[in-house]
């Protein structure tokens, strides 16, 4: 007999019970307050719509140490039944050691038995596994240390989507853009227009981010790579993370379908000296509102 939906959420409610138990502390598991009630109102009645995927992360001790790594969980809706999407990271982490601690996690993952819930393994299997990768990156960075001139770059992407309206997915670009320390804009309505400028993991690991699991109608158009000597900093061309709203042109009769007006981004673009990046994103040359 073909396993429910249902029969799924209650086991990943289990399971988030489990480690809750686990790790009691503030703040080793970050887990959206909603996520759970929002679970447990859909199995009191399965004929609404479903939930939204559970979503969180589980700060891990490692060593003796304590080094923190961070390993971030999303449950697709038939999860134990189809694999989570899991991906660990540490601040004590170069990128290839990353790469290879989630590697080998995803491979452990892959070899045990289909339909068990597995999140409380893949912890136990991070605190026993992460030692030597950290231990690998921190001979990396005292290598690194002993070179004379130390170099930056300033990642810069330009993200374009058919629209954002969607208050959780604005809440994941504002709260990813702060805590990888990236400078830029959101510009919500149609379309919608993301710019990220930081240091390129950090770039990246955003785009991992606010893609994941699979956000429809987004590509990344432009990207600019920008070296220093000195700090990253200088080179930035916005000071913060800015929510960029501007005039909507007409509404269609649906409550989200409205326009930005496109003029006034073009007019922004060129006080922050990227007038250039109107014509990549929409493929017209841009012209300037009247006023």
């Amino acid at each position: 007999m073909a396993v429910t939906v249902k029969e799924c959420l209650e086991l990943q409610l289990l399971e988030v019970e489990m480690l809750l138990s686990m790790f009691p502390k503030k703040g080793e598991i970050k887990l959206d307050e909603d996520a759970v009630p929002g679970v447990q109102c859909y199995l009191r009645n399965a004929d609404g719509a479903l939930p939204p995927q559970l979503e969180y992360s589980i700060a891990v001790d490692v060593g003796e140490a304590k080094v923190k790594v961070e390993l971030q969980v999303l449950l697709p809706h038939r999860y134990p039944h189809v694999p989570p999407q899991l991906f660990a990271r540490s601040d004590a982490l170069h990128r290839q050691q990353q790469l290879q601690l989630n590697t080998g996690l995803a491979s452990h993952i892959s070899s045990l038995d289909s339909g068990e819930l597995c999140v409380c393994d893949a912890v136990q299997w991070v605190k026993d596994n992460s030692l030597p990768y950290l231990e690998g990156s921190k001979i990396s960075s005292e290598s690194a240390s002993k070179e004379v001139v130390v170099k930056g770059t300033l990642h810069r992407m330009w993200i374009y989507s058919h629209h954002i309206y969607r208050q959780e997915l604005r809440k994941k670009i504002f709260d990813s853009a702060k805590k990888l320390n990236l400078t830029g804009f959101c510009l919500t309505g149609k379309p919608g227009v993301i710019c990220v400028e930081g240091l390129r993991e950090n770039c990246e690991e955003f785009w991992r981010v606010i893609r994941y699991p699979n956000w429809k109608h987004i590509s990344c158009k432009h990207v600019e790579n920008i070296e220093t000597e000195g700090s990253i900093d200088n080179l930035r061309l916005f000071c913060a993370f800015e929510d960029l709203q501007f005039q909507a042109h007409g509404d269609y009769g649906l409550r989200n379908d409205y326009h930005m007006d496109l003029g006034q981004f073009l007019e922004f673009l060129k006080q922050h000296q990227s007038g250039h990046v109107f014509q990549i994103l929409f493929g017209v040359e841009g012209k300037l509102s009247d006023k």
